[in-house]
């Protein structure tokens, strides 16, 4: 059976809807309507939102949704947005018939991209490996993201940081100069983030010998999406 197909039996009608953070970097808003294409070809019609900057908002999109809903928090790690924001938008809209998944982050098929961006930007055995990350006053969020680097150095196969661009401590520039003090090697960035944005734009003053592309709409983050939505059962919305 097809996701397409499961979500019509399990909850007729049910409407999947992407939710993201929000950026005003025109490239970053193209690479989230990449991605929601990219699923909606496996899916069905898949609807976008953002929590912040610029809209549409989770709560404005619920109020236009008749029948059931499935919402993916396209978010790294579970933290403010995904805990306290995106139930808020859901509340606000009224609409009961709200099912909400995981968010994407940490797994090991975004360690299998992180690592993949990595050699495209110039990374090769012996080079030391950052994480950076947004950051977040959560933390549980905080131990998502130590998580996520766990994933990938078992990926690449040596001990990988966490820095911060905002938010949490340690600040990503102090990341990278203390690991190239430590190692003695070229150090690369791998960009725990989902889109391009001022977050990843900031990560090239920071001091490193490469920086990772974000994950952008890479077929394993569209499967991972896709295995997300098939994970939750819709609410119907009679129910």
């Amino acid at each position: 059976m097809s996701i397409r197909e499961s979500l019509s039996i399990q909850g007729v009608g049910a409407t999947p809807i992407l939710v993201a953070h929000g950026t005003r970097s025109e490239h970053g808003v193209a690479m989230i309507a990449d991605l929601a294409e990219k699923v909606s070809a496996q899916i069905g019609s898949t609807r976008v939102a953002f929590v912040d900057v610029l809209g549409p908002s989770p709560s404005e999109i619920l109020r236009e949704v008749d029948g059931s809903a499935i919402v993916v928090p396209a978010f790294l790690a579970e933290g403010y947005h995904v805990r306290k924001d995106l139930p808020d938008h859901i509340a606000a809209s009224g609409h009961a018939a709200t099912s909400v998944s995981r968010a994407l982050g940490p797994d090991p098929e975004l360690a299998r991209v992180l690592a993949q961006r990595l050699t495209e930007c110039g990374w090769r055995r012996g080079d030391s490996v950052v994480l950076a990350a947004a950051g977040s006053s959560d933390l549980f969020a905080l131990g998502q993201v130590r998580r996520a680097a766990t994933l990938l150095g078992a990926m690449i196969g040596e001990r990988v940081p966490v820095g911060y661009v905002a938010t949490a401590s340690p600040r990503i520039a102090d990341v990278v100069a203390d690991t190239r003090s430590r190692t003695g090697r070229r150090v690369f960035i791998a960009s725990y983030l989902l889109a391009h944005g001022l977050f990843h734009d900031r990560l090239h003053a920071a001091g490193a010998d490469g920086v990772a592309q974000p994950l952008g709409a890479d077929p394993r983050v569209v499967d991972l999406v896709v295995r997300r939505m098939r994970s939750v059962r819709p609410v119907l919305a009679n129910s």
